[in-house]
């Protein structure tokens, strides 16, 4: 369970970042994203650790390389606390920056693991998005 502290700050980081992306605020923007950073480094191997906070920091990574091994990161916290929704989300979306790198191999794993862990999850609507992605990405 992640703590309701970290989980508020990093709610409202996440807001912000969209706002200052919204705006075009490149400079807001990178010093919201060092908090969010700084907040990950610190909480990192520590009982504060979890995946949200990756997964976070990675959806507001613009390289996408380094997002990319973000995600890798918040995955493999994911996967030590078994969190089904986080293992799916952020299998998602690697796949989705997967195929943006031309990596539609590595997508199409990415969304087979999201398949898997999705299938304990509540959210109907996710689970459709996930095969629907697959189904078109085999087909091709």
């Amino acid at each position: 369970m992640i703590n309701t502290k970290i989980y508020k700050a990093i709610y409202t980081l996440a807001e912000e970042l969209l706002e200052a992306d919204r705006r075009g605020n490149q400079e807001k923007f990178d010093s919201l994203y060092a908090e969010l950073n700084a907040i990950c480094a610190d909480n990192e191997g520590t009982d504060k650790d979890h995946p949200e906070q990756w997964e976070t920091l990675a959806d507001f990574t613009e390289d996408l390389d380094a997002a990319l091994v973000i995600y890798d990161k918040a995955l493999a916290k994911a996967t030590a606390i078994n969190s089904k929704d986080h293992m799916s989300s952020i299998a998602f979306s690697m796949a989705v920056l997967q195929l943006e790198t031309g990596e539609k191999e590595a997508a199409i794993q990415s969304l087979q693991n999201a398949k898997i862990t999705a299938n304990k999850i509540e959210d109907k609507e996710f689970k459709v998005e996930i095969d629907e992605m697959l189904t078109k990405l085999l087909a091709e």
